[in-house]
């Protein structure tokens, strides 16, 4: 870990915070709320009853950052049909900064039927629409290079390489490192201007943060500073969270293309009368499809697609397009571009041996730890194959003049 961490410092060697943010999981969390026609409305008395107890409205400021949506049912309630997400009309597309950076928004987005089984603990509906809600939620781009004109797409590829051979290490779970890569792309999405220096600090202060949130026992401060190998103390973790935090809102909950496909998985191994909480999916396949999602987060051009048709994608190159629309209701529009532009990386991952579940590990768990092999390498050779093969750049409507996202390798211009 010293050289790692030795190679990792040479190349890349960091307002008020509100954490009632993240105690209120009801309020931070969940922004769609179901509207039910046939919801009686509250009597005038209870109304009387309900303003008597309430502040004046007067003295209540409108929260400028909170997304509300509206869900309109056009379905019987025994049946599970499509829905319309309509966004409230106080909601509108923000313009560009004065740095000429465009703010991402969604509108009139529509929501696939829920592939998920009847459950007996919620309405596999309203558990769809939350999670699909995090699309809209949790924004990434690859575009904040363009705030960063130091810094090169093969830095962020060598960082998160790191972190995922110290999530190895301390056998912290997917779901963490992957909570790490997201809040570091989001972090850098609200900064400019930010030195290589800083990166390794900031990567080793999202991991601290993602596994305070997943992991049952996290490895203490101290631990994250000892594999920087001098190069960040705990003050410098310290402050660099309470920095990433207050940058993100306290918004420490996406849906990570890891979750995405344990839940494809999920849905496609999952059989009638059985516990849908309980995996049930080869842990050996789902590996497999993990490794081809570690390797594809490297390439900066991932951000040019959701985290769920990322997955999504990936699950295709292990599955067909028939088994892929069943689990997750996609279509073939909205998951072939980035089918094309994955499949550089599953070449190059079928000359590699396949991976192999550590043994030491509880057996209904060892599948959820984070692994790490040669990445970089890997993702080198890749993007050679990007490079070699024009047809995986192209999309499958190529007359129509649209082209897969360009090679990582090309650095955007500055604004």
């Amino acid at each position: 870990m010293s050289s790692k961490s030795e190679n990792v410092v040479s190349f890349l060697c960091s307002g008020d915070i509100n954490p009632v943010d993240i105690m209120s999981r009801r309020s931070g969390r969940f922004t769609l709320q179901s509207r039910d026609s046939n919801t009686p409305e509250p009597t005038a008395g209870a109304s009387r009853r309900k303003r008597k107890s309430e502040p004046s409205k007067k003295n209540l400021q409108p929260s400028a950052k909170k997304q509300s949506f509206e869900i309109q049912k056009c379905w019987p309630e025994d049946s599970t049909s499509p829905c319309v997400l309509i966004e409230t009309p106080h909601k509108e597309l923000e313009p560009a900064d004065a740095s000429g950076f465009k703010q991402y928004s969604f509108r009139n987005f529509f929501i696939q039927a829920s592939p998920l089984p009847r459950l007996s603990w919620a309405s596999s509906d309203d558990v769809w629409i939350k999670m699909i809600n995090k699309e809209l939620k949790y924004v990434h781009h690859k575009s904040y290079l363009q705030r960063h004109p130091k810094l090169q797409p093969k830095m962020r590829a060598i960082l998160l390489d790191w972190l995922f051979e110290v999530s190895e290490v301390y056998n912290l779970h997917r779901q963490t490192a992957y909570l790490a890569q997201d809040y570091f792309d989001r972090f850098m999405l609200t900064q400019e201007n930010i030195s290589k220096d800083y990166l390794q600090l900031i990567g080793i202060s999202a991991l601290f943060i993602a596994s305070k949130i997943e992991e049952i026992y996290p490895p203490k401060i101290y631990e994250f500073a000892y594999v920087t190998d001098g190069a960040c103390d705990l003050w410098d973790i310290q402050r660099t969270e309470l920095h990433i935090l207050k940058a993100l809102d306290w918004n420490l909950c996406p849906e990570t293309p890891i979750s995405w496909l344990k839940l494809y998985a999920q849905v496609d191994a999952q059989r009638d009368g059985e516990n849908f909480l309980v995996p049930q999916f080869s842990q050996e396949s789902y590996v497999q499809i993990a490794r081809l999602l570690d390797l594809c987060t490297l390439d900066i051009s991932s951000l040019d697609f959701s985290y769920s048709v990322l997955a999504a994608a990936a699950f295709c190159h292990f599955s067909s397009f028939d088994v892929l629309h069943k689990v997750s209701g996609l279509k073939w529009d909205s998951v072939s571009l980035c089918v094309r532009w994955m499949k550089p990386f599953m070449d190059t991952l079928r000359n590699e041996p396949k991976a192999e579940l550590k043994p030491f590990f509880k057996e209904d768990d060892r599948h959820n730890i984070q692994t790490h092999v040669a990445y970089l390498d890997l993702l080198r050779k890749a993007q050679e194959r990007q490079v070699d093969s024009p047809d995986c750049q192209l999309s499958p409507v190529a007359a129509g003049g649209m082209l897969t996202p360009p090679s990582s390798t090309e650095k955007p211009a500055n604004p």
